[in-house]
């Protein structure tokens, strides 16, 4: 029986990179999965509970809890989002709404975290004939736990030769408000890992979080580096039969 999941896409994916969307999408179908897209979500609040607007994020978790309560799987392409539903609604909700928080955040999973530890699948029939090397997202690492899965994902695709980074699972520079407060120090780090892109060879750098991806685009233009930058759910429905 196909299972049923639910997308949830992030505010990046939506506004800036649908394709992302598109690709999870694919992906997901490929392997079998029925996909529901449930058009009344929102943001999930992050952005206003990283700044210590508390009040302005509870509404948004109130509302996620509402959209995918009913859904057995939800499917998020970013592990920064799946954090803030997972690990942070419960700090920000009480009584029987941080319950349900609770409930609702043990069926809430990455999109490479679901592939293979919830789905089973290793290999999704792509084919991606390009140097790629991976960075670990900080939410996705610290947070989640998510480290091995999408390397797995990555070295069963087809032409796609895998090299690792020194120091992949360091920040970026990004961390969202981090990057505009903190400009100079933001962009030092990032910096430093274009350098380390570069020292490896690849061609593309894949990650889990299209913000993280925004931030290393930039810096790889700005200083003039070869490698491009693609989300791992791009390379997962390139080239499939």
């Amino acid at each position: 029986m196909a299972l049923r999941v639910a997308l949830f896409i992030p505010c990046f994916v939506d506004q800036l990179f649908p394709q992302v969307g598109l690709d999870t999408t694919a992906v997901l179908r490929r392997i079998g999965c029925q996909v529901e897209f449930p058009e009344d979500q929102t943001c999930c609040g992050q952005p206003a509970f990283n700044t210590g607007r508390w009040d302005d994020a509870r509404p948004c978790a109130e509302r996620f809890l509402q959209v995918f309560g009913s859904y057995e799987h939800v499917v998020c392409p970013s592990g920064s989002c799946t954090t803030m539903v997972r690990k942070f609604y419960p700090d920000l909700l009480q009584g029987e709404s941080r319950q349900q928080a609770l409930a609702l955040g043990r069926r809430v999973y990455e999109f490479s975290e679901f592939l293979v530890r919830v789905a089973g699948v290793r290999e999704v029939g792509a084919e991606f004939p390009h140097k790629v090397t991976y960075h670990s997202s900080c939410h996705a690492t610290r947070e989640l736990g998510i480290t091995e899965e999408p390397r797995i994902l990555l070295r069963n695709v087809r032409g796609l030769e895998f090299v690792e980074m020194q120091h992949a699972d360091e920040c970026c520079g990004f961390g969202g408000m981090f990057a505009v407060k903190f400009a100079e120090i933001s962009s030092a780090m990032g910096d430093v890992k274009a350098a380390n892109i570069e020292a490896c060879g690849a061609e593309y750098v894949a990650a889990i979080d299209s913000s993280c991806l925004m931030h290393v685009e930039g810096i790889l233009r700005h200083s003039n580096r070869a490698a491009k930058t693609i989300h791992l759910a791009s390379i997962l429905a390139a080239g499939a039969k």
